[in-house]
């Protein structure tokens, strides 16, 4: 079940309306997770008991660690906790990359060896609701937050189907507390609700998909090179689809939440107007990063004089976190160097004068958009001889003939023009805050054109990409 679907439209206004008018607020919390439970076991049903077993060892875990004394019997119930989520992790999404690079491996060292293809089948959405549920053991083993006595809020919390499969990456202190007092369908909450889900949807449909998918497919899909023009615009065409898909999702989530009466937190602000790569992960997927930053690259002494090697063992899970391959290790090798170079440069030039000024900032903000979308080449390619030719023929060392037609590059030049404006012009504010000085006229006007673009858009039922991870 995704939102551009028919199928969650009906899902939706149902338990919408069920939610609106039950009597008691635990029989809404009880909606709330037989609707999660029902909209994941969509996808595959005997997967909805791994959404039962995290909640269940990680409700018990952190149970026992806080009744524990301080030493080992609190990092026993962590680690129990760990090994029962990362086992599951590691077993579904990486098993098949592991015997495979072993296989590999064996074969050069003379060992002719080839088993039984594991079949693994990678549940929808298990990177999200794992770093979830660790979050929140990880903090009760901190003694940052205290466990939650109620069965019932945790597993709502684990399993809340707005943001379950694809983020946000929700703290339990950033949302266990909303569970504690009643939860309305307000008017106001609402209206901007849907206008936020209306909103996501025009950015996946209409954009993601409608707009710059086919010009993205035809570069990456290429049997052969391409000319340096057309793999730019191929890449530069993933760079706002990935965009525009991912934070289409989040909007949508956090949409569909307020209609609930609940808060996510933001997860993308303006990514393409940054200035530097710090400032881009400071504004791209936003929950992962500062969930990689305090649970991993803090803890790995990245505040301390172990800089560089926290950062690029941050990046580098960071970039295995997205998927089982070589691909993403590069491409979060590739963002570890460019943070570390980038420190490295800030200490010995941030201080300049001429470093602030705007010229050279604008300067900044294209090349760390020229260096995103290098990386992005290595995200999107479906293996690292076909990234390395993409990348190849960006630099012209690979010369050969145009294949995109006319059509396909005004359409990424509009769209990623206007997009890219308004990242600049958006960059320090919030959408919130420009719709409050809005007209209601000129509000209801762009609400009916995006529903129009997006009913017009047909056949647009294509799964979010981050589905996969």
């Amino acid at each position: 079940m995704v939102f551009n679907s028919l199928v969650f439209v009906v899902f939706f206004v149902v338990v919408l309306g069920l939610y609106r008018f039950l009597p008691s607020w635990p029989a809404k919390k009880v909606l709330l997770l037989v609707a999660s439970y029902v909209f994941y076991g969509a996808w595959n049903p005997p997967f909805v008991l791994l959404l039962l077993f995290s909640s269940v060892i990680d409700f018990w875990a952190a149970r026992r660690m806080a009744a524990a004394e301080p030493g080992r019997a609190r990092r026993l119930f962590l680690m129990v906790s760990l090994v029962g989520n990362l086992g599951l992790l590691g077993f579904f999404k990486y098993g098949t990359f592991l015997l495979d690079n072993f296989v590999a491996l064996a074969g050069k060292l003379g060992v002719d060896w080839h088993p039984a293809a594991p079949d693994i089948v990678l549940p929808v959405g298990i990177s999200f609701y794992t770093f979830q549920t660790l979050s929140y053991t990880i903090d009760v083993y901190r003694r940052d937050l205290k466990p939650v006595k109620s069965f019932l809020d945790f597993a709502v919390f684990v399993s809340f189907f707005p943001q379950l499969v694809a983020g946000p990456i929700v703290r339990a202190a950033d949302f266990l507390y909303q569970l504690e007092r009643e939860r309305f369908v307000e008017a106001r909450a609402l209206g901007w609700g849907l206008f936020l889900m209306t909103l996501g949807l025009f950015e996946k449909m209409v954009l993601a998909d409608g707009m710059l998918a086919d010009t993205a497919d035809a570069v990456f899909g290429a049997m052969g090179p391409t000319s340096q023009l057309d793999s730019w615009l191929g890449t530069i065409a993933f760079a706002g689809q990935i965009f525009c898909d991912f934070a289409g999702y989040s909007i949508c989530a956090i949409g569909a939440s307020l209609c609930f009466g609940f808060h996510l937190v933001d997860n993308f602000r303006f990514p393409y107007a940054a200035v530097g790569l710090r400032d881009f992960w400071r504004r791209w997927h936003i929950s992962l990063s500062t969930w990689l930053r305090d649970y991993l690259y803090i803890p790995l002494g990245g505040n301390r004089r172990r800089m560089a090697f926290a950062l690029m063992a941050t990046m580098v899970l960071g970039g295995l976190w997205h998927g089982a391959s070589w691909n993403f290790v590069v491409w979060g090798t590739l963002h570890g160097l460019y943070l570390v170079i980038e420190r490295r440069l800030g200490r010995a030039f941030g201080q300049k004068p001429w470093a602030r000024h705007a010229g050279v900032r604008v300067l900044l903000g294209v090349l760390t958009f020229a260096l995103v979308c290098i990386a992005w080449v290595f995200f999107r390619a479906r293996d690292l001889p076909g990234a390395a030719m993409v990348t190849a023929s960006m630099l012209g060392a690979i010369p050969a003939p145009p294949i995109l037609p006319t059509l396909s590059i005004v359409k990424v030049v509009v769209v990623m023009g206007g997009l890219i404006g308004m990242h600049v012009v958006m960059r320090n504010r919030s959408i919130e805050a420009v719709m409050a000085r809005m007209r209601g006229g000129t509000v209801i006007a762009v609400w009916t054109v995006m529903l129009i673009a997006i009913v017009l858009m047909q056949g647009g039922g294509d799964a979010f990409i981050y589905f996969q991870f």
